[in-house]
């Protein structure tokens, strides 16, 4: 007998019920996500992880709002975590299913983009400074000069990672202002500043990891873990934190409001809340994450490198970037626009 169309929507959704069974959609930042975390977690669990890489907060945005994407979760930075819960695209945590919940770290657990981490878990957090090979300069690394205003040396070897916040966050503390400003005349000299260093540029390129630890890029505007892992590979390359003002950032994990697999994305939520488990996160991307109880079970050299332990004089310079809105974010845009061209 031929089946109904009832028979057979009923057949398909339990053929799709039985091929998620098991299986979880992780959207991620690129060469970010430990690979032997998740052969942990597939093996307690039997739960298999897919990870999918992205480049930007931007482009996971623009991803998950064109609908259609099949992921269970993703990795925002704290500046977005507002905008994905004010589009609807993720869902309220329910804390009963999160009993690892307790262990988030309380510096981390009243932050003003998700008060009480109703709908985030930390992942990790770290810092946007310099890195330089100091083969090819030796002067102060301390100062966002090395992309903004670079020294002959530098000049056409310097890399800017395209990540919009970052980089004008950075531009507007070193032409004296702070990040989210409205003022006008200061984000037009923030503009010009950026445009002006453009072409003293090699590229506005991710990947910083291989390409300094294998001297292919002598300087870059990058992420602090990233280019710790560099070090290891080459001792040539340091990281420098900005006196006129750096970034810190946290990246956190949500649960999508569309996401089909949402019991294994909880035991996933709950595992990486706990302390062994996030260390395991930290010891492959080498930053520090949000967990109270984890640093016994991260490497020894995380506990000096000069990548993690701001400089006593500079630690005053961190600045959290937060979320930009109204008039802030129209200049952010519009200068950023401006320096695709």
């Amino acid at each position: 007998m031929k089946p109904t169309l009832t028979a057979v929507a009923l057949l398909l959704a339990s053929t799709s019920l039985a091929s998620a069974e098991g299986q979880l959609q992780l959207f991620n930042w690129g060469n970010y996500t430990s690979p032997e975390l998740l052969s942990k977690f597939e093996a307690e669990t039997g739960i298999k992880v897919t990870v999918t890489d992205y480049d930007s907060n931007e482009t996971a945005l623009a991803k998950v709002e064109a609908g259609g994407h099949g992921f269970d979760l993703v990795v925002p930075s704290a500046t977005h975590v507002p905008i994905w819960i004010e589009k609807g695209l993720v869902q309220e945590l329910d804390l009963s299913k999160i009993p690892n919940h307790a262990n988030i770290a309380p510096e981390w657990m009243t932050v003003d983009y998700d008060p009480g981490r109703k709908y985030s878990i930390p992942w990790q957090w770290g810092s946007t400074g310099m890195a330089v090979n100091q083969t090819v300069y030796s002067g102060d690394i301390n100062t966002s000069a090395i992309f903004l205003d670079p020294p002959p040396e530098l000049v056409g070897k310097v890399n800017v990672t395209p990540e919009m916040g970052d980089v004008v966050a950075l531009a507007t503390m070193y032409m004296g202002g702070q990040p989210c400003s409205e003022d006008g005349e200061l984000m037009k000299k923030v503009r010009d500043k950026l445009l002006e260093a453009k072409p003293k540029w090699l590229s506005m390129d991710y990947g910083m990891t291989e390409k300094m630890a294998a001297n292919d890029v002598m300087a870059s505007l990058y992420w602090n873990g990233a280019i710790f892992r560099a070090r290891l590979e080459n001792p040539d390359v340091k990281y420098g934190y900005p006196k006129e003002g750096f970034i810190l950032w946290m990246d956190q994990v949500m649960l999508l409001k569309d996401a089909q697999n949402v019991e294994e994305a909880y035991q996933f939520l709950n595992f990486i809340a706990q302390p062994e488990n996030a260390g395991l996160i930290s010891s492959f991307a080498r930053y520090a994450n949000g967990i109270s109880g984890s640093e016994p079970f991260m490497p020894e050299d995380m506990k000096d490198a000069p990548e993690i332990v701001v400089p006593a004089e500079l630690a005053d310079k961190g600045v959290f970037l937060k979320t930009c809105t109204g008039k802030a974010q129209e200049y952010i845009t519009a200068i950023w626009t401006e320096l695709q061209k």
